[in-house]
């Protein structure tokens, strides 16, 4: 059971990168999906996640209004659009699919993770 992060990339301050989370061996429509973020020497950080019950989503605050999490479950994906992009939004991005009856905002405990993709933003 594996969740593959597509490549991040370089981008520049105020500009967008759509990051996917592709689920290999398993289906991802019974699973709450999350995304969270690490900066070296820093804590992990959850951005957005997606409850598997109602699709409801939830962003972290510094986020909000510029980050977007979808479902596409024809594809078993799930993507984290990202508008205006800010410098401080540099980090490794990490995808995260969990079964649980909780709601997803604060949970931090999730069963598979992916393997992280970098994301670089220049300012």
């Amino acid at each position: 059971l594996q969740l593959v992060e597509s490549e991040g990339g370089l981008v520049q301050s105020g500009g967008s990168l759509r990051l996917s989370c592709a689920a290999s061996g398993f289906t991802l429509d019974p699973y709450t999906v999350g995304w969270f973020r690490q900066v070296p020497g820093k804590e992990r950080e959850g951005v957005s996640c997606i409850n598997r019950n109602d699709g409801s989503t939830f962003h972290t605050d510094s986020v909000k209004g510029r980050f977007t999490i979808t479902r596409d479950r024809a594809k078993n994906t799930v993507y984290l659009e990202m508008n205006s992009l800010k410098p401080e939004d540099t980090a490794t991005y990490y995808c995260a699919a969990t079964y649980t009856e909780y709601n997803c905002s604060g949970l931090s405990h999730y069963d598979y993770w992916g393997q992280g993709t970098q994301v670089t933003v220049s300012s």
